[in-house]
């Protein structure tokens, strides 16, 4: 019955690619009670080709995307209000995007489509001004601003919401959060990754898994772009069909008539490639968009190494402290250091110098202890947090990719029926010759 129910189904024509991008958009942004997308209506209306000049007095272009927004309230009334608009460039949805990531650390912030065409087929344009692409651009970042403003946490952001509404200064106050001292260097994380001892084991199998998945999404990425390929070349040249039939038709008197009408039939078949590839780019976007958040996945993992690391760091430090303590109190040593050397080649350091040592160690242990106590904290509800969140993540990722994979199969299949009705049509040219 399911299967009866998809075939016909397919046998209607999909969507447009743009209305099938909204379409996907729409399902994808599950709506928590209390986030901004539930009050604000938002889009990126179109997108716009500048010049200007560069800090270095030399010519640019570069595209700006229109923001819009309106309350959802006028919008729900059927009232017509003009929504408020502003222009942001590429690199402000960047910015925005880098203040997300270090200021919630254990969020899966939303990835950004890409800068630059990638796995692109031979006749696509890999150029970042091509219409095509800027459109398709233009749809990532409204999608990328819909996930923002659904999620429960992000979409409180006073940061983000400036983004959508004040055009001027807003770099200013991103800025003026500091957030940029915050960011944790790739040597820490690095180093973290390699010297943590207990990590929580559910993150380390979700970096793993991370992974994975780019490079799955990748080999798929790649296999569509081969196909895509073949198949341009393939429908193309169902166009030398079309000349010939049409010139055969030329030297033919009772089968002239079929002969030219199929080949007007093989001529449309050929060019039909365009379309059907332009409308597949959109469902390949879709799943890049999962190749990039493979990576924002394993940004709260190493998020997770770093501040487990820093927690045994500072564990072992006041172990450290306490243990010298401990010497200090019973002269008795009970590891090499260099202290313990010099005290033997030197003599016996005085009574005021051992309580002074002992008040800075007390003092340096309940430092040590606060400081472990904070961490621990951190470390405890970044585990929580980002665990709730990279579950959220999950719920998310298969609905994406189940509805997007089964529209593209869809897609494919009515694409099938359309060749098969353009040979049924060219046999019945055939049958009145």
């Amino acid at each position: 019955m399911a299967d009866a129910e998809r075939e016909d189904a397919a046998e209607t024509d999909t969507p447009m690619a743009s209305d099938a991008q909204e379409k996907n958009t729409n399902s994808t942004m599950s709506e928590d009670s209390g986030t901004l997308l539930k009050r604000m209506e938002i889009t990126v209306a179109e997108a716009e080709k500048r010049t200007g000049k560069k800090a270095v007095n030399m010519q640019e272009t570069y595209t700006v995307y229109l923001i819009e927004t309106r309350p959802s309230a006028v919008v729900s009334e059927g009232q017509s209000v003009a929504p408020d608009a502003l222009w942001r460039r590429y690199s402000e949805f960047e910015l925005l995007r880098n203040y997300l990531l270090v200021t919630y650390p254990f969020i899966v912030v939303p990835p950004l489509p890409e800068k630059r065409a990638e796995f692109v087929w031979h006749k696509l344009s890999a150029d970042n001004m091509d219409p095509d692409f800027v459109e398709r651009r233009r749809v990532g970042l409204e999608n990328f601003l819909l996930r923002v403003a659904s999620h429960s946490v992000m979409s409180s952001d006073s940061i983000f919401y400036h983004f959508l509404t004040k055009e001027r200064g807003w770099k200013e106050v991103v800025y003026d959060t500091g957030f940029q001292a915050k960011a944790d260097s790739r040597i820490r994380a690095l180093n973290a990754t390699f010297r943590v001892k207990n990590p929580d084991k559910r993150f380390m199998e979700m970096k793993h898994y991370s992974d994975e998945l780019q490079s799955i999404t990748s080999q798929l990425l790649r296999a569509r772009a081969r196909v895509a390929d073949r198949l341009y070349g393939v429908y193309k040249v169902h166009g030398n069909y079309g000349r010939v039939f049409s010139e055969w038709s030329a030297i033919e008197k009772e089968m002239g008539d079929g002969l030219q009408s199929a080949g007007h039939h093989m001529d449309a078949y050929a060019a039909s490639i365009d379309d059907i590839l332009e409308e597949e780019e959109h469902y390949a976007d879709q799943i890049k968009e999962y190749l990039f958040f493979a990576e924002a996945l394993r940004a709260v993992c190493r998020k997770h190494e770093l501040s487990q690391y820093e927690l045994e760091t500072a564990s072992l430090d006041l172990t450290s402290k306490k243990q010298q303590r401990e010497e200090l109190a019973t002269g008795i040593v009970r590891t090499f250091s260099f202290k313990g050397m010099t005290t033997k080649l030197f003599g016996q350091e005085t009574a005021e110098q051992r309580e002074a040592r002992l008040k800075l160690l007390e003092e340096q242990i309940v430092e040590g202890d606060d400081t472990v106590r904070d961490k621990t904290s951190e470390c405890e509800e970044h585990v929580h947090s980002g665990w709730e969140d990279m579950q959220r993540f999950k719920e998310q990722k298969d609905r994406d990719l189940r509805e997007a994979l089964i529209n593209y199969a869809y897609m494919q299949m009515s694409m099938c029926k359309k060749g098969i009705q353009v040979w049924t049509n060219a046999k019945e040219c055939f049958s009145k010759m």
